[in-house]
């Protein structure tokens, strides 16, 4: 007599368990690893974008760039950041730029809008509890509504 070689039943159905068991702990960890590089992604562009709005201020205290007596001194769109302004401390008026481009915000699903447009922005006038647009930029935040891995939600960062 020939013995028959192959898995029994049992054995078949171990494996397709063990399978099932790793795919449950795998799956959580990939999307945490994941929810972890957006949320990296998203503390490089607001530093680089608070960094760029802090510097133009700058600019306008040390009087590099134009600022009216009536203005906060605060770039009025994100877009300006890019766009530079002419040094007025330079003989030949190049522009300072203070941005390379508008960093997308990575938390938000809509590729159809310009980057500057994903961002919330808060203007110098309003509370920091509750931020609205105005006449400047004074601050970003993500339009996201989820929660970060640290319990905070991303508009808070």
């Amino acid at each position: 007599m020939k013995s028959s070689r192959g898995f029994t039943l049992i054995e078949m159905m171990v494996t397709v368990v063990l399978v099932g068991i790793l795919a449950s702990v795998v799956v959580p960890l990939t999307e945490m690893t994941i929810q972890r590089g957006r949320e990296q992604d998203l503390r490089m562009a607001l530093r680089e974008i608070r960094g760029a709005i802090d510097a133009y201020k700058r600019a306008g205290d040390e009087g590099r760039i134009y600022r009216s007596a009536t203005t906060t001194g605060y770039p009025e769109t994100l877009d300006v950041l890019v766009e530079g302004e002419p040094d007025l401390k330079d003989p030949a008026k190049r522009k300072i730029y203070f941005l390379r481009r508008v960093p997308r915000d990575p938390l938000n699903p809509d590729t159809k809008l310009a980057p500057a447009a994903t961002w919330g922005k808060r203007a110098y006038a309003s509370e920091a509890d509750r931020p609205k647009e105005g006449d400047d930029v004074y601050d970003v935040y993500s339009t996201s509504k989820r929660i970060g891995l640290n319990g905070l939600p991303y508009a808070q960062w």
